[in-house]
């Protein structure tokens, strides 16, 4: 039944943030521009662009267009893009396999690296290695996302040529309509830049939380106590003290996920990659401002569940951890 509870408590408050979320959207799109001046060229009179503006709904009060736009959304229905004309929420759905795949690159090249890198670096932090490691992770912080973008394109894409250095690449649509580049040679070929300038934002900050974490549990008496009975070194190391450090690892990672997205933006559009990122920028550009609110109310529910699933991997770390509402 706690699992109930928590469930309805954190549907309660998603509904909240996502009010929250709409409302602050919503508010911002007055300080955006004129969308009339994509929807329509020069030579438009100015009764016409009234009368425009008056079947678009735009000069109706705040109050007004922000409550037929809460009306709407409860049936699903986020607007519809004033570039495409189409529904703002099917153009997104249209992107997000591209980010999706995107962000799921750059989670496995910081994962593969950054737990063996944080492990090695707590158990031989006096060896050369790993002091280089430590070094490299310090500078890799330092650098911002879309420099490191730009150096991996001139390097491998320009200068080398080893890989492409903008665009999807090949893909395949699957039955559910999901069109993927992870099932082709040329869309997994295009992902690597993309997802290695993704992931350098994430991958020297857990280099340092694993290894941090890593080295306080090795001091504590349950390792000394493991160490005590006679456990084999791998096994003090790998199953008691490294299962310890998974619940700040897990913590960060799945709040650092959600900003993965949001830096989706800058990695887009050095890479020309068509996700949802690339796309936000162009409705700014283009001031497509059911777009842009359909854009940010998709990431801020991403940020909501992803948090949800964290509560629940919680417990399957440490069964010491109880969900919220759980008696003890």
């Amino acid at each position: 039944m706690h699992i109930l509870a928590f469930l309805i408590r954190r549907a309660i408050q998603a509904v909240i943030v996502m009010f929250v979320i709409s409302l602050i959207g919503f508010s911002i799109q007055d300080n955006l521009g004129d969308p009339l001046r994509e929807l329509v060229g020069q030579s438009v009179s100015e009764a016409e662009r009234e009368a425009l503006r008056d079947e678009l709904g735009l000069n109706d009060s705040f109050l007004v267009q922000y409550g037929r736009f809460l009306g709407n959304a409860v049936q699903g229905d986020l607007g519809t893009s004033y570039f495409f004309k189409r529904p703002a929420l099917d153009v997104i759905m249209d992107k997000f396999p591209a980010t999706f795949e995107l962000v799921l690159g750059s989670v496995v090249i910081f994962l593969s690296l950054s737990i063996p890198g944080g492990i090695y670096c707590a158990i031989n932090r006096e060896k050369w290695l790993a002091k280089t490691i430590m070094t490299a992770s310090i500078v890799g912080i330092s650098i911002p996302v879309f420099l490191t973008a730009i150096l991996l394109v001139w390097l491998f894409g320009v200068e080398l040529g080893w890989l492409p250095a903008f665009g999807r690449g090949d893909t395949v649509e699957l039955p559910w309509g999901w069109d993927t580049g992870l099932l082709t040679l040329d869309g997994l070929s295009h992902l690597i830049l993309p997802s290695i300038a993704l992931s350098s934002i994430m991958l020297p900050l857990f280099i340092r939380l694993i290894r941090a974490e890593m080295m306080e549990a090795m001091g504590t008496d349950y390792v000394r106590f493991a160490r005590a009975k006679g456990l084999s070194t791998p096994r003090v190391r790998y199953v008691h003290a490294f299962r310890n450090t998974l619940l700040p690892v897990v913590t960060v990672g799945g709040l650092m996920i959600g900003t993965l997205i949001a830096y989706t933006i800058l990695t887009e559009t050095v890479f020309q990659w068509p996700g949802m990122g690339f796309l936000f920028l162009e409705a700014v550009n283009r001031v497509d401002t059911p777009l842009i609110i359909a854009y940010i109310i998709v990431v801020g529910l991403i940020f909501v569940v992803v948090n949800t699933i964290v509560d629940f991997i919680y417990t399957l770390i440490n069964p010491m951890v109880k969900l919220p509402g759980a008696k003890s």
